[in-house]
């Protein structure tokens, strides 16, 4: 996995709800854990964009609903600082659902992908309706 050039902010913890993004048919996530965290004991593990977490789907299609699922963390409200100095920020925290081979298991993404993903996760790119 290819590091990023972005300081980004861990604005989001476990029991954190999270739209999905994509055309999955699942509506709401609530994250649960983060995979491959790394931290201290008894902390709760902090996400941030790029990171892939487990999720349990909230809302949405009934085939779907309270299971695990995959995810990719694409936006949030927390904001990033980039390399250049710019700092941005979402108007959401949004996810979409992917693969044990981190490939996306819907065909489109609704609304804006961070450009950290698509640094990261070339494939997921293809998907991208805006990267901003």
């Amino acid at each position: 996995m290819k590091g990023l050039s972005t300081t980004i902010q861990k604005g989001l913890v476990p029991g954190s709800v999270l739209t999905c993004a994509d055309n999955s048919g699942a509506k709401t996530l609530m994250i649960i854990n983060k995979i491959g965290k790394g931290g201290h004991h008894k902390r709760m593990a902090e996400c941030g964009i790029g990171d892939i977490i487990m999720a349990s789907v909230k809302s949405g299609n009934p085939s779907y609903i309270k299971k695990k699922v995959r995810a990719v963390i694409i936006r949030q409200k927390t904001p990033i600082r980039r390399a250049n100095g710019v700092r941005v920020r979402f108007e959401d925290n949004a996810a979409i659902l992917i693969t044990d081979a981190n490939l996306a298991v819907g065909t489109e993404v609704k609304g804006a992908m961070a450009r950290e993903i698509v640094e990261r996760y070339i494939k997921l790119a293809g998907i991208a309706s805006r990267v901003i």
